[in-house]
């Protein structure tokens, strides 16, 4: 296992579609790429989609799949998930596709306002104790974030298998008056066959076997006021 995750972490440095940056080109800094992904990265003025999280990029490579006019960039630490998403991105010659190893929390280091018009959240740690609620990244905390890297009307989309988790959010979204556009429990029972939202990923197709069930919810940030932070306290 050592052996393998060292063999990735090697050819991560020769893929060409991962952004593999130093702590110090990214913390309390702007990274050289910021505000310019379209102009270095991807030459083109397509829209810019975020996968955070993403594991081995099985969203991030899926909607780049099935949405050819649109960018898309996963963000996650760990190296050796990466690795996955971006060696069959570059194989199968994508062009739309990118990847950046770095902590979510350095998101607005990569890139600047309005410059991204969706994101999409898929099977975080739910961070269930109450002293990490602000670790969520579906927090007022992460949030705020993301309001300084989204267009106007920009889409949130949280898809996890943590009911405690869906229903944080949705509560937030309605306490600080966010559009919500879909939001349900139990996903693939309540919603017809949807090629985006059935995309799954490694973590997912295991809790599936599991019997767990998926949820999902779709909103926009788009209130001006400041983001007010939900007292959800487990049942």
């Amino acid at each position: 296992m050592a052996k393998n995750k060292l063999k990735r972490f090697e050819e991560n440095t020769t893929l060409p579609n991962i952004i593999q940056p130093k702590f110090e080109e990214v913390f309390r800094v702007d990274h050289l790429i910021k505000g310019k992904w379209n102009e270095i990265f991807f030459k083109n003025n397509k829209p810019i989609v975020l996968e955070l999280g993403c594991g081995k990029g099985e969203y991030t490579v899926g909607l780049a799949q099935q949405f050819p006019e649109n960018n898309f960039i996963g963000i996650d630490i760990k190296g050796a998930r990466l690795w996955r998403g971006a060696k069959t991105a570059h194989e199968s010659g994508m062009t739309n596709v990118a990847f950046v190893r770095t902590r979510i929390e350095n998101i607005t280091s990569f890139f600047g306002k309005d410059e991204v018009s969706e994101i999409w959240v898929t099977f975080p740690d739910p961070q269930l104790k109450r002293i990490n609620a602000l670790k969520r990244l579906t927090s007022s905390v992460f949030l705020g974030l993301y309001k300084t890297i989204l267009k106007p009307q920009g889409l949130i989309h949280l898809k996890t298998d943590s009911q405690e988790l869906h229903i944080y959010t949705k509560a937030l979204a309605e306490l600080n008056e966010l559009k919500v556009h879909c939001c349900t429990n139990d996903l693939y029972s309540t919603i017809d066959e949807d090629p985006i939202l059935s995309i799954r990923t490694f973590y997912e197709q295991q809790f599936l076997e599991l019997g767990k069930t998926i949820t999902y919810i779709c909103f926009e940030l788009s209130n001006e006021k400041p983001l007010i932070e939900h007292k959800y306290q487990r049942a």
